[in-house]
């Protein structure tokens, strides 16, 4: 059986430069207006709790759990809602809180989804860009950090709903096992 190990990608010192320049910016885009983020569960609330902290206007917090993964690395292209938004959206301007938008399936349906409960703007903020496996294209307006390739954990991200408690972003490489012959 092939095990793994973890090469630190960015550090907790990069996370908080990228989330600091993230929130500065939606606090000027969102000067004087009330805004509602949204954020999918389960990778993006350690990412939302520390932008969330940084951020001056009032802020309305609610989560979605959008269930596409489960213990793959890959998504499957189905996307159904495990736990809805329960805040009423209707005039707001909502901004959707993601770890990282990698297939765009799951932004794209969840754009879809809050377009029906009709708020005055949405938008989307990530901490991770990545395209390797982009499938849609969709619109991300805040992006933290672009990053072509590789399985990531830590800082919210897992692998089958392990590491999502470092507080730095790694690579997950696969080893391949011997057998000695």
């Amino acid at each position: 059986m092939a095990g793994y190990k973890l090469l630190e990608r960015i550090s907790s010192q990069e996370l908080s430069r990228s989330v600091e320049s993230l929130a500065e910016r939606i606090n000027r885009d969102y000067e004087g207006k009330d805004l509602v983020l949204i954020g999918i569960l389960n990778g993006a609330f350690i990412f939302m709790a520390d932008l969330a902290r940084r951020l001056d206007p009032a802020v309305r917090v609610d989560f979605i759990r959008l269930a596409s993964y489960g213990d793959k690395t890959q998504t499957c292209g189905n996307v159904r809602i495990t736990k809805d938004i329960e805040l009423p959206l209707q005039g707001s301007h909502v901004l959707i809180v993601e770890d990282i938008v990698d297939s765009g399936i799951t932004i794209k349906w969840l754009l879809n989804h809050i377009s029906n409960l009709c708020p005055e703007s949405v938008r989307v903020c990530t901490l991770i860009d990545k395209h390797e496996r982009r499938k849609v294209e969709v619109p991300v307006d805040y992006v933290g950090l672009t990053i072509d390739s590789g399985f990531l954990v830590g800082y919210g991200l897992d692998f089958s709903e392990n590491h999502r408690n470092l507080p730095a972003i790694y690579e997950v490489v696969f080893e391949e096992s011997h057998s000695g012959q």
